[in-house]
């Protein structure tokens, strides 16, 4: 079964309300490229490529020869697909064409979950029966609480009582913007708001120092949170988050901002985290997603992924390492999860319910390609 075809478009989200910051950096609403392939057959499936800065260098990159590579191929061998195409990044090809890695890394993990989808309607199973089918249902927690304008206190409780009142009880907060005791005066006020029956995990986005985060865990600690990720700053994380691990008894998660399957073995080689939070649509795809995942399993580690809910959701069912989904039903943050499918699965009583249809199990909404999409190829 041959690749015969590939539609790519960017989607975006301009977004017309607050704007949502993260301790040092601005979020996109929307910011993805959807990858669909076409086989000989007439089979079809797409992936997803998330990032946080511009989609232009994965742009130039599809329209000068990339996508050579991938026409014709074996859409039912991914692990052999994912391989060439990762190994791009250092071909000599790619400096003479200009292709960024960063570029190279997300794109292959989007044609990845592409093939996966397409693999798992061949197979007429759904993709996390096909990776092991542990459980049908995973948990999920709902991101909040960002900073801004005009975002105070009586806002931020607002806005967690109108989330609670929706029946979600894991939260996952934003912290580091401000100075700490301003952060700990708006954790408080969370816990207080969601009260003690429901989950709170802490997200600084790698907005501290090891000093200030080793005082932070102190003062947050009476808190309970279930976690606190990625504390420390990006030069040293690795290394820093191993030691404010032996400082205090909360969980403490990373991985998110690696881009590759090595950068995340080397938190978990070096104990430094108790959940790894890799992104499958940022790299990887599912060919490295899964190998993480029995990496986690053997390493006790628990696999919370990062973003996109609906396609991580197949990697945390099929491993006894799943944890947990994160999701955004706010639209005004996250649209592409409240318009992008047309049959997204369930989420009640704190649980995401997987579809049995196979593949990843969900239908692009031409509608929604239409208003967030721009065609690429």
């Amino acid at each position: 079964m041959r690749i015969a075809d590939v539609s790519v478009h960017t989607l975006r989200d301009p977004g017309s309300g607050a704007e949502h910051w993260v301790s040092h950096f601005k979020v996109p609403h929307a910011n993805e490229i959807l990858v669909q392939l076409t086989t000989d057959t007439g089979l079809s499936g797409f992936g997803l490529a998330t990032s946080y800065t511009s989609t232009e260098p994965m742009v130039q990159v599809l329209r000068t020869g990339w996508l050579d590579f991938i026409m014709g191929a074996d859409v039912l061998a991914p692990e052999r697909l994912y391989q060439s195409l990762f190994a791009l990044t250092w071909d000599r090809l790619s400096f003479e064409k200009g292709w960024t890695r960063e570029a190279l890394v997300r794109l292959s993990a989007a044609v990845d979950i592409a093939c996966w989808d397409i693999l798992g309607k061949a197979a007429g199973m759904p993709l996390y029966r096909l990776m092991g089918g542990f459980r049908d249902t995973v948990p999920y927690y709902v991101t909040c609480a960002y900073y801004q304008t005009g975002k105070g206190l009586p806002e931020l409780r607002d806005e967690l009582q109108q989330l609670k009142g929706q029946g979600h009880t894991r939260f996952k907060v934003k912290v580091g913007g401000l100075t700490l005791d301003e952060d700990m005066e708006r954790l408080a006020l969370i816990r207080q708001t969601i009260g003690w029956d429901c989950e709170l995990m802490v997200d600084v986005n790698r907005a501290w120092d090891l000093r200030t985060a080793t005082r932070a865990v102190a003062l947050m600690e009476p808190l309970k949170p279930r976690w606190l990720e990625e504390p420390l700053r990006w030069p040293d994380d690795r290394h820093e988050t191993t030691r404010l691990t032996q400082r205090t008894h909360i969980p403490i998660t990373g991985g998110e901002s690696e881009m590759t399957s090595a950068g995340c073995r080397a938190f978990i080689d070096e104990r430094a985290i108790s959940v790894l939070q890799f992104d499958v649509t940022m790299m990887g795809g599912f060919t490295e997603g899964r190998k993480l995942a029995a990496l986690c399993e053997l390493n006790h580690v628990d696999v919370a992924p990062h973003h996109d809910a609906f396609i991580h959701a197949h990697l945390v069912a099929g491993s006894p390492a799943g944890l947990i989904v994160e999701s955004f039903p706010d639209p005004a943050r996250d649209p592409l999860q409240a318009e992008l499918f047309e049959n997204p699965p369930q989420m009640r009583d704190g649980l995401l319910h997987l579809r049995e249809d196979p593949g990843l199990g969900l239908r692009l909404s031409q509608d929604a390609v239409a208003k967030f999409g721009t065609k690429i190829v």
